[in-house]
């Protein structure tokens, strides 16, 4: 998990720098957007909703906490309406779909892998069960072309790639 957030936080800082956005507010969101997992047991109905909780003591952006909520369209039960909240529900997404295609060629360092072959496997629905393919196509509805989107993903998590054991 604390991997995976790391990653987030590379991609939708790397989103947010692209796109002219806050990249310190969007890199918050995508290393927080997971902390209610253990809390929640990741049950779909309800992840998401308990990061206000946990975040309670600390001054945390309300849009922050609006956008984590909204990232897993389950808890939710409302659809997706802002650039912010789009890029989260894709840039926390792919990450998961990077790491599936790191773990199924083992051999293959993060360096290797071709945006190519992340829209090759997305598409063939050849990714773990946890990746959800309309949430990876968020990215669409914030102006970015799901080659281009994945693209982007890798190089922003490359810095990162060994503390990620990728």
């Amino acid at each position: 998990m604390i991997a995976h957030s790391l990653a987030s936080e590379a991609v939708m800082r790397g989103l947010a720098s692209k796109l002219g956005r806050d990249v310190e507010k969007w890199g918050m969101a995508g290393l927080l957007h997971d902390l209610d997992v253990e809390v929640t047991n990741a049950e779909p109905t309800v992840h998401g909703t308990q990061t206000e909780l946990l975040l309670k003591d600390f001054e945390v952006d309300p849009e922050i906490l609006d956008t984590i909520r909204m990232h897993n369209e389950c808890s939710s039960g409302k659809e997706r309406c802002t650039e912010f909240q789009h890029a989260l529900a894709a840039g926390e997404t792919i990450t998961g779909l990077i790491f599936a295609t790191t773990y199924v060629y083992p051999d293959k360092k993060l360096a290797s892998v071709k945006p190519k072959s992340v829209v090759k496997r997305m598409k063939a629905k050849a990714f773990a069960a946890s990746v959800s393919r309309e949430n990876i196509m968020e990215c669409e509805k914030i102006g970015i072309p799901l080659p281009e989107f994945a693209a982007l993903a890798v190089e922003s998590m490359l810095p990162i790639a060994v503390e990620l054991g990728l």
